[in-house]
């Protein structure tokens, strides 16, 4: 072009702008200014809204309006300007650039509403709103959806329903961008009722209003509703969009529901969304839950550009059911040049062996993960796993002084009870120089698991001498102890602790577990009590007290608490049969023995176990009836177990029969 003027700049600006060729459009207005032509507000305007606009080259053009007066002029460059500073998230200089504005447009006072509305100043955007309408400016769409998104929580719906009043009385109820946004602002609010309310009585309604409402039910109680808002959407002519999906299978994950989940499968095939990262991700997500890994990995390959997400629904699939297949597609990710993310490292470690972890262990400190928290609570855990506790406290050792700040100092006790390596537990308080509540159960429990009962009330004294105050899991170890011990005075002493220190905490759970103590010990009456004192019984306090019962020769009292048990609508299980088996055995109820053994399966649907079998041989083969226990563990479904014989035959031997005819 021969002849240009300053038109033609400030077209060809906007245009490379508008492009994101910023390296254009700034070469361009750096000849223009060589050139000698005007700046005008256009060409600033033009620049500023390019997102890819660099902060050193928005601050230039920041001190060139202000030195061409353009400030003064109209609120065209001051208005893009704000816009440039919040996109940056440079709030300060936005502010400072509005109130150095002579010249403010209603497109001002939105921009400005807006970009501490999208940074979560809510209480601001209200004082700037509010001398908007001082000013007596004529209210736009801009203004309320400005306003309306810095709305977050619930404390701010009460301005939010004022604001949706005002809209209303402004003739915005029938604007759609307004509409979409008071359902917005009401779904952060906590207000999905009065979201739907809004859909139900708007007349305009497009994609993004109903992807906020089917969005916002699929995440709550009734996320059924999002399936019936999809069939009303479709009834209404409305296309759904890629996060309608999204939303969709996600709420098939939640209802655990895998024919809808399939359904819409098939919907984003015919709506040609299956190759989209966000909706292939969902769909990965959905079939992994479902166990179907086969369809997860099919959807993985349909993606058309991944991206660290989808890579990471694979992979977490196949480490939830530890298959090595999911350290190959790390590695294949790593190959391609995506880079890990905490959660990457995280899947791979669940399903990791010894080799592998100690490998991912050099990768994490090569990738700079060595101080993320959740990687290496990972890591610990698969260490711990994969039986490398020396390895694991040499690691802590060497790292003390920058590791142990990172990680929960309950993580390592925790994982060696969960792994069972018991004993292993009680030399981490030398590695782990303060121990907090947590830690300090975990250690007690894992010495009560694996009888190290004196250092377990050791580690009590230990705790109580460090201030540290105990909680239910504390006593609940302490007294399990004391079970196993039958040992009614450390037991009572303990109980009278929990009484004494007025203990908030004592649930259902401790109280379950002082019935088992005491009934252990011999006391029942003491069990009875508390069991008469509690006001919250599950089925685990009535089986504590029928086994403390029977355990203590009062099995016609069992079997009359089992009954009530039954009446107040609670369904036996295992243990409680087992329980009940035992006391007829220890008072010898061979009728009433024999009819809970039948009802185990034709009432209740509970198979029975070699336990329960032991207990029936028994209370069978001590009562003289050898051919009915014979009967018994002929009909077994599996090999009696050598208990099991060993109570036949002592039966038979007591009362003469015939071993080798019975054999």
């Amino acid at each position: 072009m021969p002849d240009r003027n300053a038109v033609s700049y400030n077209i060809i600006i906007s245009a490379y702008s508008r492009c994101g060729c910023v390296g254009e459009a700034w070469r361009m207005f750096s000849e223009m200014r060589c050139y000698g032509f005007e700046l005008t507000q256009y060409v600033f305007g033009g620049l500023l809204t390019c997102g890819s606009l660099e902060v050193y080259h928005g601050v230039q053009l920041h001190s060139l309006v202000i030195k061409n007066g353009l400030f003064d002029v109209d609120a065209f460059a001051g208005t893009s300007l704000l816009s440039f500073y919040g996109r940056h998230g440079l709030l300060k200089e936005a502010v400072w650039a509005f109130e150095d504005m002579p010249c403010k447009s209603l497109v001002t006072w939105n921009s400005m509403i807006s970009v501490l509305g999208n940074h979560g100043f809510a209480d601001y955007c209200v004082v700037l709103f509010r001398e908007l309408v001082r000013k007596n400016y004529t209210l736009s769409e801009g203004s309320f959806v400005g306003i309306l998104s810095s709305f977050s929580c619930q404390q701010d719906l009460g301005f939010g329903e004022q604001l949706h009043s005002l809209a209303i009385k402004n003739g915005f109820k029938c604007e759609v961008l307004v509409v979409n946004s008071i359902m917005s602002m009401y779904v952060k609010c906590t207000d999905i009722c009065s979201a739907e309310k809004v859909l139900d009585e708007v007349t305009v309604q497009d994609v993004v209003s109903w992807n906020t409402i089917i969005g916002a039910v699929a995440k709550t109680e009734r996320s059924w509703k999002a399936l019936e808002l999809f069939s009303k959407m479709s009834m209404d002519g409305v296309l759904p969009s890629e996060i309608t999906f999204v939303s969709l299978i996600n709420c098939c994950n939640h209802l655990e529901m895998p024919c809808y989940g399939e359904s819409f499968h098939g919907k984003t095939i015919q709506n040609a969304f299956e190759s989209n990262v966000f909706v292939g991700s969902a769909l990965i997500d959905f079939y992994t839950k479902c166990d179907n890994l086969e369809n997860a990995h099919c959807c993985f390959n349909e993606i058309y550009a991944k991206n660290v997400v989808s890579w990471n629904a694979l992979i977490w699939g196949y480490s939830n059911i530890y298959s090595p297949a999911s350290i190959f597609l790390m590695q294949e990710m790593l190959h391609l040049g995506y880079r890990p993310t905490e959660f990457t490292f995280s899947a791979v470690l669940k399903s990791s062996l010894a080799l592998e972890a100690q490998q991912f262990h050099c990768l994490i400190i090569r990738m700079g993960f060595q101080e993320n928290k959740y990687v290496l609570d990972s890591l610990i855990t698969s260490y711990a796993k994969n039986g490398l506790i020396s390895h694991l406290l040499v690691f802590l050792t060497a790292s003390a002084d920058g590791l142990l700040s990172a990680v929960p100092c309950y993580v390592i006790p925790g994982i060696c009870n969960g792994t069972k390596q018991y004993d292993d537990t009680p030399k981490l308080p030398t590695v782990l120089e303060k121990l907090d509540l947590v830690s300090w159960n975990c250690v007690i429990g894992a010495c009560a698991r694996s009888d190290y009962y004196k250092e377990a009330f050791e580690l009590y004294k230990w705790m109580q001498w460090y201030q540290v105050l105990p909680d239910n899991y504390t006593f609940v170890s302490v007294l399990s102890v004391c079970a196993k011990l039958c040992n009614f005075s450390l037991g009572s002493s303990l109980h009278c602790y929990i009484i004494k220190t007025n203990f908030n905490c004592c649930d259902t759970f401790v109280c379950n577990k002082l019935i088992d103590m005491y009934g252990k010990c011999g006391s029942i009456g003491s069990s009875v009590k508390i069991f008469e004192e509690m006001e919250d019984k599950n089925l685990f306090t009535w089986t504590a007290l029928i086994s403390a019962l029977g355990l203590n020769g009062h099995a016609l009292e069992a079997i009359k608490r089992f009954r009530e048990m039954i009446l107040f609508g609670l369904k036996p299980d295992v243990v409680t049969f087992s329980t009940m088996l035992t006391a007829c055995r220890h008072g010898g109820l061979v009728t009433d023995g024999i009819k809970l053994f039948e009802q185990m399966k034709m009432d209740y649907g509970v198979e029975p176990e070699m336990d329960h079998y032991h207990c029936v041989v028994d209370l069978l083969a001590k009562s003289g009836h050898v051919r009915e226990a014979e009967k018994v563990i002929s009909d077994m479904p599996f090999p009696p177990n050598v208990v099991i014989w060993r109570s036949f035959f002592k039966g038979c031997k007591s009362y003469g029969a015939d071993t080798k005819q019975a054999l």
